[in-house]
């Protein structure tokens, strides 16, 4: 009898575990198609005959698609069942991903792109959830969510080296590499993904709210991406601005009033889920932001080749790789907070050091201690802002605030994208200097900053609650 409880716990174990593998098998193709394509925009312009304006689309589609549809996804896997979303999405991500590598014509591949980003809004929610509703709360399910988290951070890191391998045989080769790896992971889920994945939170459809959130999301992400063309203070871009908020404050009316609403407002009533939103906002905005600038520095004013660009950032990656699965111990240790706090503080002190630009740069005085730092950074707080955001949530709400955290991430890093370009468009005839390069990294410099000090309050927070606790059990103890 007790062989087999042992055995059943063993089997149980290994499951949960299997699972996790294949998850992170997709959460870091997604992540890798966010950053992979960047190096390989040069060749893609000239094959393809785009112009400036135009290649933006080839990243922003994807940005476009995924930040957009985020919060519908992670309520659809709530409300659909976790496991059959999450293998509907990877089957179209791997059909779009053989389309955009085929494609001859610039407007099919944008297309591609967005579809891509479409079906990478419903696989992360999902994932996220499913892990989140297999382990239990506390150590096991922060070391799962420490390694799911690393994986995505990694396939962030490492996709500008892949990235720079792959453009070297052809652009096209960075658009297919993902699809045998999601044909594989979509014939590994249907045996690994518990069966319990499939079922369903109750409730009903916010029809009205999925409309709402949808089409600003979209609409905000769409312009902020195009303010630095059409300009900050143009009609259409303080139009749209508007209607953003117009469209937003009309689904906050409406989710107040619906009998089942697609984000229950009431879980952005806890301090450290919205801490974790802002964090995320700020690492993945800033971050984007910076890499951006430094592409820019490295490749165009510099004049390094896309391998030797893709290379400078490969400490950070293999930082994040090497760490991922020690992150789990260490939430568990030292707590969440601060881990964030850390590496809040690492994130500043990385683009500090980057302020030191300059025509000639030292690989030993700047760049790989400024992207140790950054890779500390992630390391530290992308696992634990996942942990943190996803504690303490029911597991029908799972998928929501998995939905949240992503959108956080994802329109931070086009609106900060779309801030930075246009501090880089801001000089002479728009050329670049490294004047220009280093006021935008100042506005990475001054996010993080403002995340270290929302971090902090939460530090204090917690000691408050337990200076309180305290004194409570002392009153107790008299009475």
């Amino acid at each position: 009898m007790r062989l087999h409880v042992v055995y059943g716990a063993m089997s149980s174990f290994s499951s949960r575990w299997g699972a996790l593998a294949v998850l992170c098998a997709v959460i870091f193709l997604d992540a890798l198609d966010v950053s992979m394509v960047g190096v390989a925009l040069p060749s893609i312009e000239h094959d393809l005959g785009l112009t400036p304006s135009s290649l933006q689309w080839v990243v922003s589609g994807y940005v476009l698609g995924y930040g957009g549809l985020l919060l519908l996804g992670g309520r659809t896997a709530d409300l659909l069942g976790r496991r059959r979303v999450f293998l509907v999405a990877l089957g179209v991500f791997a059909v779009a991903s053989l389309l955009g590598g085929l494609v001859n014509d610039g407007t099919l591949l944008i297309v591609a792109r967005f579809v891509k980003g479409v079906a990478a809004a419903f696989t992360a929610p999902a994932a996220l959830s499913i892990i989140t509703t297999t382990f239990p709360e506390g150590p096991e399910r922060n070391r799962a969510l420490s390694v799911f988290t690393a994986c995505g951070a990694s396939g962030y890191s490492l996709g500008l080296v892949l990235s720079g391998l792959l453009t070297q045989l052809g652009w096209r080769w960075t658009l297919l590499m993902p699809v045998p790896v999601a044909i594989i992971a979509l014939v590994a889920a249907l045996k690994a993904l518990p069966r319990g994945a499939e079922e369903r939170a109750e409730g009903g459809h916010d029809l009205v709210g999925a409309v709402l959130i949808t089409v600003s999301m979209l609409l905000l992400v769409f312009t902020v991406v195009q303010a630095p063309e059409a300009g900050w203070e143009s009609v259409r871009t303080i139009g749209s601005l508007v209607a953003v908020v117009a469209l937003l404050t009309l689904f906050v009316l409406t989710e107040l009033r619906v009998k089942h609403p697609l984000v229950r407002l009431g879980i952005l009533r806890s301090g450290s889920i919205v801490r974790a939103n802002l964090g995320l906002l700020i690492l993945m905005g800033s971050y984007v932001a910076f890499q951006f600038v430094a592409m820019q520095y490295f490749q165009n004013l510099l004049h390094w080749s896309p391998l030797g660009t893709a290379l400078a950032f490969l400490p950070a990656g293999l930082l994040v790789a090497v760490t991922s699965t020690k992150m789990g111990d260490f939430a568990d240790r030292f707590g969440t907070g601060k881990l964030i706090v850390v590496g809040a503080a690492a994130l500043a002190g990385g683009y500090a050091v980057f302020l030191g630009i300059d025509e000639t740069p030292s690989l030993g005085g700047l760049v790989i201690p400024g992207m140790v730092l950054l890779g500390i950074a992630f390391a530290l707080s992308f696992p634990s802002l996942n942990i943190q955001a996803t504690n303490g949530v029911d597991d029908d709400e799972q998928g929501l605030a998995s939905g949240l955290l992503n959108t956080s991430g994802q329109v931070g890093g086009a609106i900060v994208l779309a801030v930075v370009t246009a501090v880089l468009t801001s000089g002479a005839g728009g050329a670049l200097s490294i004047g220009t390069l280093r006021s935008a990294i100042v506005v990475s410099l001054v996010l993080a900053v403002v995340g270290l000090a929302i971090s902090a309050t939460g530090l204090r927070g917690r000691r408050a609650e337990g200076v309180a606790g305290q004194e409570d059990a002392k009153v107790l103890e008299t009475v």
